[in-house]
């Protein structure tokens, strides 16, 4: 059997579920890498850099909250995997967590889940980016054992 035929038995997951799902986590990454170049701004003098990096906290947040409804379309009428909806959903509960101690200014424990969340959304995204995201999940018919 030629590969073209494979590829065509394989059901995917709508492109525009796909890209719905990796336009938000490129630009959560893009905001988490930003952070840090904030902050450091701050350090060195620059106060109203504070103020951009709170602002952007909280669009990174709301870019999350975005990033979860995101994942669910591409796991419900997408039927692709789920488990991008429990890496979004862990990465928006660390983000809150992430302002919260920012806010408190808490930074012994701010910095280092910073960074956590930045290899994180480095490697959910680098995941999101395999062929197989678009691979749909097989159907369960009613009223089948299990």
């Amino acid at each position: 059997m030629t590969t073209a035929l494979v590829r065509q038995s394989v059901a995917l997951v709508p492109r525009w579920a796909v890209w719905s799902l990796r336009g938000p986590a490129l630009l959560v990454t893009l905001l988490i890498l930003a952070q840090p170049v904030f902050a450091g701004l701050f350090v060195t003098g620059d106060v109203g850099m504070l103020d951009l990096h709170s602002a952007t906290a909280s669009f990174l947040v709301a870019l999350l909250f975005f990033q979860v409804v995101a994942a669910i379309l591409v796991w419900r009428p997408g039927r692709g995997p789920a488990w991008p909806i429990a890496a979004s959903a862990a990465a928006f509960v660390l983000a809150e967590l992430q302002a919260g101690l920012g806010y408190a200014r808490v930074v012994a424990l701010h910095i280092p889940l910073g960074v956590l969340l930045f290899g994180l959304s480095v490697a959910f995204l680098i995941t999101l980016w395999s062929p197989r995201l678009r691979h749909r999940r097989p159907s369960r018919k009613r009223g089948a054992a299990r």
